[in-house]
């Protein structure tokens, strides 16, 4: 018998192959065709009996007025996690289908949710104290070979037994800490904060404290940490050891253009606060808004905030993440994608 990391590497490869197939072919097959050929094999793979009622319950309603969950599992009885499944062309983006599923497991008390077009997955958690975007955990596609080691990963921890182990809270938990830590040091650096100001002036006392406040908002500076990955279980095969990249490596727009990850010029989207913002990354690496050129992507997304919400008091420009701020249509399938997925494939490859 293979092992569950052998038997989910070998699904995955079969569930790729199926949606190249479709996609090539143009089909649109639509949503319980995408839930029998792409979502109920995967979860097989991962350890769920669909044939048994106390493990997999589908169209699951708590109460009979409830809107159904297209799956509810179980452990002991319990249900554990939520499947939210939409047709192989949908766009995971609307936000209406995040709040809908969201909003009925906070009220039945479960936890994890998934949103998935039997490509694209996204990890909820349900219960964190934070806005709906925040919510999201993890977001992995099938197709995207490039990340096919963190794909495995990530659903492997859908599987019944690290369900059962409680594997996803305790890294959602580091994931949660970590990037709270991020975006205070983030404000830190890029503040009038004084004692940070004084802190450099002792280091550096040849700079002058106005010297210091200038070069702090000239900066663009970004922080990241590594993705905590379980790995899933081993296959008894022995396999080659793959280096994995280091994702805290400086990436510039220009570095993805000279590879032709990005073909200039690219329009940026962005819906923030219900304002539709356009940006477009031109052949030198500049990002023009409205007019004006920028030299990165969180200077772009700062000002793009700055016309919607206004500047803030203490810098220029709002502290933005432009890789995880700004979108871009993907010429495949023209759903909307954060731009971070194109750095991610340059770091795979260097």
């Amino acid at each position: 018998m293979e092992a569950p990391g052998q038997e989910l590497r070998a699904m995955l490869a079969e569930l790729r192959e199926r949606i190249d197939r479709i996609r090539r072919r143009r089909d649109k097959i639509g949503e319980q065709n995408t839930k029998a050929v792409l979502i109920e094999p995967l979860l097989s793979a991962l350890g769920w009996d669909l044939l048994d009622l106390n493990e997999v319950i589908r169209e699951y309603r708590r109460q009979p007025q409830d809107s159904p969950v297209d799956y509810a599992l179980f452990i002991l009885r319990s249900p554990c996690l939520f499947v939210e499944a939409k047709d192989l062309g949908a766009d995971l983006s609307d936000r209406k289908w995040v709040s809908q599923i969201l909003g009925y497991a906070t009220v039945v008390g479960v936890e994890w949710c998934v949103l998935t077009n039997g490509d694209e997955y996204r990890l909820y958690n349900a219960h964190a104290p934070v806005e709906v975007e925040e919510k999201l955990f993890r977001a992995v596609r099938i197709s995207d070979l490039a990340q096919e080691d963190f794909t495995l990963s990530t659903l492997d921890l859908l599987s019944k037994d690290k369900m059962g182990e409680k594997l996803i809270d305790a890294l959602w938990r580091a994931h949660f800490i970590d990037r709270h830590v991020k975006s205070d040091l983030e404000h830190l650096l890029t503040s009038d904060n004084r004692s940070l100001v004084r802190w450099i002036h002792k280091r550096r006392p040849e700079l002058s404290p106005s010297e210091i406040r200038e070069s702090l908002k000239r900066a663009d500076i970004q922080i990241e940490f590594p993705v905590i990955a379980a790995p899933p279980t081993p296959s008894p095969e022995p396999q080659r050891p793959r280096r994995e990249p280091r994702r805290t490596t400086r990436v510039q727009v220009s570095d993805l253009i000279e590879a032709g990850l990005i073909i200039p010029p690219l329009e940026l989207e962005r819906r923030y606060k219900g304002v539709h913002l356009t940006a477009t990354i031109q052949q030198d690496g500049r990002i023009v808004l409205d007019g004006r050129p920028y030299n990165s992507l969180s200077a772009a997304g700062g000002f793009a905030r700055n016309s919607v919400i206004g500047a803030p008091r203490e810098r220029p420009y709002h502290q933005t993440n432009g890789w995880t701020f700004w979108g871009y249509r993907d010429p495949e399938t023209g759903s909307l994608k954060e731009i971070d997925v194109l750095r991610q494939r340059y770091l795979e490859r260097h």
